[in-house]
């Protein structure tokens, strides 16, 4: 059982649903649960909406970028500490979504053939991440420690470039306020399940900066489309 068989005999056998601890882990497996699930669709918007618009305006490749390394790391460091799947596993199906939404982004500004090399690389590193004889514990460690900056400054490309414009563009909102509800569900899972200070700082400055783009799509949601912008569809159509 996702519970363990002492809470599985409070909460289920004994119906002492108000058990504290076993009230709470049951409520953090059940929103990981949920996480893992919502993290399978929470970039397919984004990613149907590129497609549609065939554009990618507003998205920043270099969150994107960071943001797929960060989920490699994530993944590996998780998987190596023998932390339970719903406590991360979110992490492996948006890691997927963001290299697909990055090769779109190579795609639509012509760099396509950057994406070929790129992939790569990808598969070194992420082989390099999950390969203890390569990365051993104590830099598998240094290495998840970095993604807890890589994780800001995956979302300051994002913010600035939406600040910059004053529009948000392509991005789509059911992502952002997604990744928002995820992280503050994932620090909650975190605390309950996870002893770990290097999660539980990645957790609190994940929602962090989800909270501040989802503030800025909250605040330019109305904007008009920068003039600049217009001029240059304007004379692709003509």
């Amino acid at each position: 059982m996702l519970i363990g068989e002492s809470c599985t005999q409070t909460l289920i056998d004994n119906f002492n649903l108000l058990e504290p601890v076993c009230l709470r882990h049951a409520l953090s497996k059940g929103l990981g649960l949920g996480i893992v699930l919502g993290g399978c669709i929470v970039k397919l918007p984004q990613l149907f909406k590129i497609l549609n618009a065939k554009s990618v305006a507003g998205i920043s490749l270099a969150s994107y970028v960071l943001e797929v390394f960060a989920n490699i790391i994530t993944i590996a460091y998780n998987y190596r500490k023998g932390y339970p799947f719903t406590t991360y596993g979110e992490a492996v199906f948006i890691g997927m979504q963001n290299y697909v939404i990055t090769l779109l982004i190579l795609l639509f500004t012509g760099r396509a053939n950057i994406g070929l090399a790129a992939g790569a690389l990808l598969l070194v590193f992420t082989y390099s991440m999950f390969n203890s004889d390569i990365v051993g514990g104590a830099l598998m460690s240094a290495f998840y420690g970095m993604t807890i900056p890589l994780v800001i400054f995956s979302r300051i490309p994002q913010i600035y470039e939406i600040h910059r414009n004053k529009y948000t563009g392509q991005l789509s909102a059911f992502a952002v306020f997604n990744y928002l509800l995820g992280t503050a569900a994932r620090l909650f899972t975190t605390l309950v399940e996870i002893d770990d200070s290097l999660v539980l700082l990645g957790a609190v400055l994940a929602l962090a900066a989800n909270g501040a783009l989802a503030a800025q799509m909250i605040y330019y949601w109305n904007a008009p489309e920068p003039k600049d912008k217009q001029r240059l569809e304007s004379k692709k159509k003509n």
